[in-house]
Order: C-alpha cells, then sequence, then structure tokens
C-alpha cells in the first residue's frame, strides 16, 4: 500500500510532515511531493495548491509517478448543513462539482456531461475508518454526506442556501471534487476530509487565525488514526 495524502495550503500539512520519516522529496508541476512512511506505512504527501486544476494535475501525478493505491485529502470547508459549526469535521460520502452547468442542455447541476456518474463516491473502506479515527477526537463533532466543490469562494448566504437546496450537501470547499474525478477515472480509493472554518447557513464563524491551529490539529490527528487503521 502507497498512501497518498493531499492538502491545498501548506500550513494543512506541516504537522504531519514532521510526524513522517521523511525519505525523499521530489518537485514536479511547482509541487514538492514527500516521500517516506508514517507507522509503516508508505506515505506520499503534497501540497497542492488551491483549486480544482491544481488539485487534478496533483492527483494524476500521485497516481501516475508515485503509484499511490489510495488517497486522503484533507483540508478546510465551509459549512452548509445548519447543524454544522467551525471545528465540526465532515467525512465525504460523495463529491459533486458544483460549479459544472450543462443545464441548458438538460443536464442537472454539477453533472458532467457524457461521463456515467453524477457523483464520486469515497471508498467504503475508507469513510469507515475516518469515521473511527473521529470518534477518538472527543471534542469534535462530525459528520458525513456530500462534499461540493467549484473554482469559487462562497460568502453569499443565498448560494450556500441553494447548495443546500439542490444538492443536500455539507460543505462546499475548491478541490475535493477533482481529486475525486481523477480517482475516479483511474479507479483509485479516495476518501475526502474537511475541518469546517465557518458556516454562512447559521452565522457561525470563528477567525481564520483562530481557526486554522484549531482545523490544523484535528486533521494531523484523524490522519494518523486513520493510517493506522489502515
Amino acid at each position: 500500500m502507497i498512501l497518498g495524502i493531499v492538502s491545498a495550503m501548506q500550513e494543512e500539512l506541516d504537522l504531519l510532515l514532521k510526524d513522517m520519516t521523511i525519505n525523499e522529496e521530489t518537485k514536479k508541476a511547482n509541487m514538492t511531493f514527500y516521500k517516506g512512511t508514517l507507522d509503516n506505512k508508505d506515505i506520499i504527501a503534497v501540497v497542492c495548491g488551491i483549486g480544482k486544476v491544481n488539485a487534478a494535475v496533483c492527483s494524476q501525478i500521485l497516481i501516475s509517478e508515485f503509484n499511490v493505491t489510495s488517497i486522503i485529502n484533507v483540508g478546510v470547508a465551509g459549512g452548509i448543513g445548519k447543524d454544522i459549526y467551525p471545528g465540526d469535521v465532515v467525512v465525504g460520502t460523495n463529491l459533486v462539482q458544483h460549479d459544472m452547468d450543462t443545464t441548458v442542455f438538460g443536464d442537472p447541476h454539477g453533472q458532467i456531461p457524457r461521463l456515467d456518474t453524477f457523483d464520486f463516491k469515497c471508498d467504503e473502506a475508507l469513510i469507515k475508518a475516518s469515521l473511527e479515527a473521529c470518534e477518538e477526537i472527543k471534542e469534535i463533532n462530525t459528520f458525513s454526506g456530500r462534499i461540493i466543490s467549484g473554482d469559487q469562494f462562497i460568502s453569499s448566504v443565498e448560494k450556500i442556501q441553494w447548495f443546500e437546496k439542490e444538492f443536500n450537501a455539507m460543505a462546499c470547499e475548491m478541490e475535493g471534487a477533482s481529486i475525486a474525478q481523477v480517482c475516479y477515472l483511474n479507479n483509485i480509493p479516495f476518501v475526502v476530509i474537511r475541518s469546517i472554518s465557518d458556516n454562512a447557513n447559521n452565522g457561525a464563524h470563528m477567525d481564520y487565525e483562530k481557526f486554522i491551529p484549531i482545523a490544523v490539529r484535528n486533521s494531523t490527528i484523524l490522519l494518523k488514526n486513520i493510517i493506522r487503521k489502515l
């Protein structure tokens, strides 16, 4: 097993890198891929950058050049479900690209034309390991469900409410669904996990500088617990 771990921002991966035994660093497509081990598991960890194209390029490199057998994507997201608050964690069950719009041809919002699926489903074993890992962090609330992605920073309450109605989504971010699509096309198991920074749908907000250390801590603990369970 070779596990690929992808984050959009450096601060989301730094603590994990400190715990890894890093044997090699390789630069490709302006990204640094850290090859090493953690808990006797082979790991390739990388910061992909923000947005769907960065995330997709990174994922294909992990699969084609580093031969990863599964991918875990961790990071920050905005909450959509009214019961989700800053500091909570959403484990994705499936991913959709909310900014894919060919509705003029009769497709639903999010459908990629001529693709044989509407959503990209996370691997059941990785979901199970993720939820079990979340249970070990008593101070966080954990949800599982659909996560949506798009190349937009969403701040509109109306847009968030539309996301909830249209997609029945729990969280919104900018990378996960493109990673999911690449994994789907390559038949690679994956899971997407998000720490919630805010939720315009219920007015909950946490200062970013205050939130990031909490998100990083939770993500690192989760990753280490998941890796141990695999």
